[in-house]
């Protein structure tokens, strides 16, 4: 058995293709997403022309730093966490080349076609039915690539980072088909099979969803992992990772209708939605607890090692933004919160704090090893990025979290004669310098990437630095 072991190589080509796509498409994202917060103050940015209009780049912006940046990180950490926790080469190297450049089609046919203006209209789900038919073939080559991979593995058991991603494959599939079903007018106009409140209620059961399977559950294999790894530490409980595994995905699926509060949905299905959501901190609780304790007896690296700081500092953000999602689906909270910039301090406490946080904690742990070296250029860019990050993030959603309670409480104040005290525009102007401070948070995590750009940049031009397509065990 040990010898047949020490026969096995692994793929590195794909993981590293990902991984500085991860980077790429991280800067490309979060440069629109600035832009747009700039916008918010400087509205003349729009530089009067529609292709540069709040409406297009918005969606583009989502679509970058979700599918593009997350996706990039996912497929990268994915099937390089899948190859060493299986011992196995993945099934197919052709497979893996075309999931790769398939991938990188979709995302270049989102930048141009959602500032041309061609949208399904649909939250995170904006892409027309031709886009949406190549990333569920992309998707089909990444499932047989994931767990055919699964079912040559030397090991007899299936490491939990792997339930996680397998979870997140499924049920994506099954979200993206379910939620874009749709008849085709043109070759860029479809319209929805479902009208009304029942397409409402499917696109929110794929919106949240897309949050709590792409965005959490995922991210939640990238933890499983490289947490454990980077702190040299066995998972503190595998037990608890289990459990919290079940529970995460059995409750996840029914909270959609939380973002539906007040509107024609039943109001016993709305109810559902809040209950499940305010169940759905205990299992999400669990996972963030179970990570920190990983760090049991490992605590002082934190003074040393920016990487797993990157890692930890994502684990408070992620138990921070799922108690914080909870709280906000009941319902009398959501009267005040709902459709302010309070959901927008939420999304990026949860986008920046915890999924951008843990991906590049987990490529600054990957670069070194799939380049044949010790460690990154600098470890001080490191802690710089790390500080930038994090003062980015906390400027962001603060300035997002006054805003919205503002706007909020401005909304529904009235005048004892039952008018309203405040108009919208008043509202707006009152929210100037939140966006400016929110503009400025979001430059300076920009500006973090670049500086992990250049440190990954460096690490990879010294001369002892090999880009490794396969890899002995």
């Amino acid at each position: 058995m040990s010898k047949e072991i020490n026969q096995i190589t692994y793929n590195y080509k794909v993981v590293r293709q990902f991984a500085i796509m991860t980077i790429v498409w991280g800067i490309v994202g979060m440069a629109v997403g600035v832009l747009i917060a700039a916008q918010l103050v400087w509205p003349a940015l729009n530089f009067d022309t529609a292709w540069l209009s709040f409406g297009r780049l918005r969606p583009l912006h989502t679509n970058a730093v979700i599918f593009a940046f997350g996706g990039s990180a996912l497929f990268a950490t994915s099937l390089y966490v899948v190859q060493r926790t299986c011992q196995a080469r993945l099934l197919s190297d052709g497979l893996a080349s075309f999931m790769f450049w398939g991938w990188q089609l979709v995302i270049v046919l989102a930048a141009i076609t959602l500032p041309m203006g061609f949208t399904s209209s649909k939250e995170y789900a904006e892409l027309e039915w031709p886009i949406d038919i190549l990333i569920t073939i992309v998707w089909v080559a990444y499932a047989i690539l994931f767990f055919g991979t699964i079912t040559k593995r030397k090991t007899k058991h299936i490491y939990v980072a792997n339930w996680f991603f397998g979870a997140f494959i499924i049920t994506v599939a099954i979200l993206h088909v379910g939620n874009n079903l749709a008849i085709p007018v043109t070759l860029t106009k479809s319209y929805s099979i479902y009208a009304g409140t029942v397409d409402a209620m499917m696109q929110w059961w794929y919106g949240h969803n897309a949050v709590g399977f792409f965005l959490t559950a995922g991210f939640l294999g990238i933890m499983y992992y490289f947490v454990p790894k980077q702190a040299e530490r066995p998972v503190f409980s595998y037990r608890l990772s289990i459990v919290h595994f079940w529970a995460l995905i059995s409750l996840y699926v029914w909270a959609g209708a939380h973002h539906l509060h007040y509107s024609a949905l039943p109001d016993w299905a709305q109810s559902a939605g809040m209950v499940m959501s305010l169940i759905l901190l205990a299992p999400s609780w669990g996972g963030m607890i179970n990570g920190m304790m990983t760090l049991s007896g490992a605590w002082h690296k934190l003074r040393t090692d920016p990487i797993l700081r990157f890692l930890v500092v994502s684990l408070s953000f992620y138990g921070m933004s799922t108690f914080e999602g909870p709280m906000m689906s009941i319902k009398t909270v959501n009267a005040l919160s709902h459709n302010t910039d309070w959901t927008i301090g939420h999304v990026h406490s949860g986008a920046l704090g915890w999924v951008a946080m843990v991906s590049i904690g987990a490529i600054y742990h990957l670069i070194p090893r799939l380049f044949g070296i010790q460690a990154m250029y600098s470890t001080a860019m490191i802690n710089v990025h790390f500080w930038l990050a994090t003062a980015g993030t906390v400027l962001y959603i603060a300035a997002m979290w006054v805003n919205g309670i503002m706007q909020g409480l401005m909304w529904r104040a009235v005048n004892t004669d039952g008018t309203l005290t405040y108009s919208f525009v008043e509202s707006l102007e009152a929210s100037h310098m939140g966006y400016l401070v929110r503009f400025i948070g979001g430059a300076i995590f920009l500006s973090g990437m670049f500086v992990m750009a250049l440190n990954v940049w460096l690490t990879v031009k010294q001369k002892d630095a090999v880009a490794l397509d396969t890899v002995a065990a």
